[in-house]
Order: C-alpha cells, then sequence, then structure tokens
C-alpha cells in the first residue's frame, strides 16, 4: 500500500498505524488558489482547523517527482514560493513522477493518493463537475470519475458555482456516487448555502455521516462520496448576488479563447475582482467549515 515513489509524513503514517483520525487536503490551493504569502497562510490555517478538532492533516502533493501524503510547513511554503507548478490531476501523477516533477494535486489526483495511504477523509472547497456548455464541449471534471472508482470521502462546500450544477449532480447518479448534505434539504452551490437543487440525502453532523461511510464500507462499496457542506451562513455571498456575477464573467470567458484546465482559474478570478475580494474571503471561510466538519466524521469513523 505504500510502495514507491508514494511518501507518507511520520504523523500521518503513525495516526493510520494507530487507527486514529487523518484529514486528506489538496495542494492546488496553495500554488494556484491566490496569491504568495496568503496561499500559504491559508493552507497552515487550515491543517491547524484539522489538528483543533482532533485529526491529523495530510495535504497532498507531488515533490520533485515523489508523492507525499503529508507535507511539513517548508514544503508547503515551497509550493506556495515556486513560479510554476504543475495542476494535476490523476492522469497526470506518472508524468510528474517519471519527470520528477512537482505538481498540486486537484481533489482527482488527492483522492487518488489519499486513497493509497489509507486515508479515508478528504476536505476541500468544492469539487469539479460538468461545465456549462459541455452538451458541445465535453468538459467534464475527472473528479466525477474518480468519485466514481476510489472510495474516499469528499467534504466540500458544493459544486463550484461555475459550473452546471444540475447536470453534475446528474452525472454523479449515474455514476452511481452518493451525495448527501450535512444538516441542509437543498444541495449548497459553494459561496451560497442554496442552488435551487435538492439534497439528494440529508445527514445531520458528524456522527451520522461517520455511520453511512461504515455502512458504504460493509456493502463493499468501491465509489467515493461527496459530503455537501453548506458554507456558513455569516459568509455566504447571496445566490441571485453571485449568479449575476457568474453569469457576467462568463460571457467575458467566451471572448477571451481561455480553455481546458485554465477556465476554472480565470473565472475564479474574475469573480474574486468583481466581489472586491469579497468571494475569496468566503472561499477561506468555506474550506475552513470543510476542513472542521471532515476532521469530526474522521474522528468519528475512528472511534467507531
Amino acid at each position: 500500500m505504500t510502495t514507491p515513489p508514494l511518501a507518507i509524513a511520520p504523523p500521518v503514517r503513525d495516526a493510520l498505524a494507530g487507527g486514529r483520525a487523518v484529514v486528506a487536503l489538496e495542494s492546488t490551493i496553495i500554488s494556484h488558489g491566490m496569491p504568495y504569502p496568503q496561499t500559504v497562510e491559508t493552507a497552515l490555517a487550515v491543517e491547524q482547523v484539522v489538528r483543533d478538532h482532533g485529526a491529523v492533516p495530510a495535504t497532498v502533493a507531488v515533490i520533485d517527482g515523489v508523492c507525499r501524503v503529508g507535507l511539513d510547513a517548508a514544503q508547503i511554503d515551497d509550493i506556495g514560493r515556486r513560479s510554476h507548478v504543475h495542476k494535476a490531476t490523476t492522469r497526470d501523477l506518472g508524468w510528474l513522477v517519471a519527470q520528477g516533477a512537482t505538481g498540486a494535486t486537484t481533489v482527482a489526483a488527492t483522492m487518488r493518493l489519499a486513497h493509497l495511504a489509507g486515508v479515508r477523509v478528504f476536505a476541500t472547497g468544492g469539487i469539479g463537475g460538468v461545465h456549462r456548455g459541455a452538451p458541445t464541449s465535453f468538459d467534464i471534471s475527472a473528479d466525477l470519475g474518480e468519485l466514481a472508482r476510489t472510495p474516499v470521502a469528499v467534504v466540500c462546500a458544493g459544486v463550484k458555482s461555475i459550473l452546471d450544477i444540475a447536470l453534475t449532480l446528474e452525472h454523479l447518479e449515474t455514476l452511481g456516487v452518493p451525495v448527501l448534505v450535512n444538516g441542509a434539504d437543498e444541495f449548497p452551490s459553494f459561496y451560497s448555502r442554496t442552488s435551487g437543487h435538492a439534497a439528494p440525502r440529508r445527514l445531520d453532523g458528524a456522527a451520522a455521516t461517520a455511520a453511512f461511510l461504515e455502512a458504504q464500507r460493509a456493502l463493499g462499496a468501491t465509489c467515493g462520496a461527496v459530503l455537501a457542506n453548506p458554507i456558513p451562513v455569516a459568509d455566504e455571498i447571496p445566490r441571485a448576488e453571485i449568479d449575476e456575477i457568474i453569469e457576467a464573467a462568463l460571457t467575458e470567458l467566451a471572448i477571451t479563447g481561455v480553455q481546458g484546465r485554465d477556465v476554472t482559474p480565470w473565472l475564479l478570478g474574475r469573480i474574486v475582482e468583481a466581489t472586491g475580494g469579497r468571494s475569496l474571503a468566503a472561499n477561506i471561510a468555506l474550506v475552513k467549515s470543510n476542513a472542521a466538519f471532515a476532521a469530526g466524521v474522521a474522528v468519528a469513523i475512528a472511534g467507531r
């Protein structure tokens, strides 16, 4: 399970060996999420939230060809400082290892490496999904495919609101991936607590969520699960307001020529500008909230 080139940090390895709670964290937030040093400060703060709630953080990345589950502060700072770090999804992992390159892992790649290490719970901001216009562009995030085949629970604030939430939920249903919302009857839309779409299933709290994940495991489920945790009320941006900003950004995108993996970073950056930084503050708040909930779920699983 831990054959090279996978390196598990000692605190993470010891926690797993002792049956203690561990929460995986992605690294794209460090290299592609916001400017340095705020990006590193946020990553370290999210790790501390995990610790404060009783679990061990395991930030995931590929550094100089080594897949790492668990980074120390110097490694996190190094990723934040580098002028060029590849944005790595699952298909990029082998190339990064073979080339001795460095990559910040997306949801899909983080899930894969977390699973190889034996980590069952992962906290992120929002998952990727079906892009608007996908019926003609076929632009669907690799996150969804990874959720269909890798048994890691992903705590998120829903699907990124720049995507087509309805089609994403439909695709997840087709793939057989469970989608559950913590403490709400409506699926969240990242910056907002609502989306206009009903929660496929509702669970209330970490203990109930852990019981679900244990039942999934006992039934031999080989897929992951989406655990949607709505952004805290005090930090959300009203859906009507953010939807108008997103529509304007999408209109601009259509004339820029930006395509592929560059679309999401471009849109998120434009939304930060249009909201005067409020969307960035909301993003940081929801990631911390997700980290806290994920830690609670991991602790509940360990307790079982």
